[in-house]
């Protein structure tokens, strides 16, 4: 998982991780991986701050006891209340469903929580021993 998601780190995003390697299932790592890329390309394309500049973002991997999983922060304006919904309502959620359904292939998971004026957060979970992951 380093090498996947340490690529997405640069001057705008910052990458966390435990000092032992994270094992995962190259394909499952990689859909994972192709998640957290989604969710920060939402970053880039909506989270602005107040002088236009682009937010900052954070990765965080973490292995747990059966799952790994990885949050994506920003510090952009976070999602206002009902957009969400009214985006889901007029079938403008493509990226949303994308990383939905890429890990519910993996039998994970993904949540969003967003509080306006605080940034939003997505946090990535895969199970370790799915049947999906061998």
């Amino acid at each position: 998982m380093r090498a996947l998601l340490s690529a997405y780190a640069g001057s705008r995003v910052s990458f966390a991780e435990p000092g032992a390697p994270v094992p995962l299932p190259s394909a499952a790592a990689g859909e994972l991986a192709a998640a957290v890329g989604a969710a920060l390309d939402n970053v880039r394309r909506h989270a602005r701050g107040p002088s236009g500049e682009e937010a900052q973002a954070w990765i965080l991997l973490e292995d747990e006891p059966d799952a790994v999983v990885v949050t994506v922060r920003d510090d952009g304006p976070g999602i206002p209340p009902g957009r969400l919904e009214d985006a889901e309502a007029e079938g403008r959620m493509g990226v949303a469903l994308s990383i939905r359904g890429r890990l519910r292939d993996l039998g994970g998971s993904a949540e969003l929580l967003s509080v306006p004026g605080q940034g939003t957060e997505v946090e990535l979970r895969v199970p370790k021993d799915d049947q999906h992951n061998r």
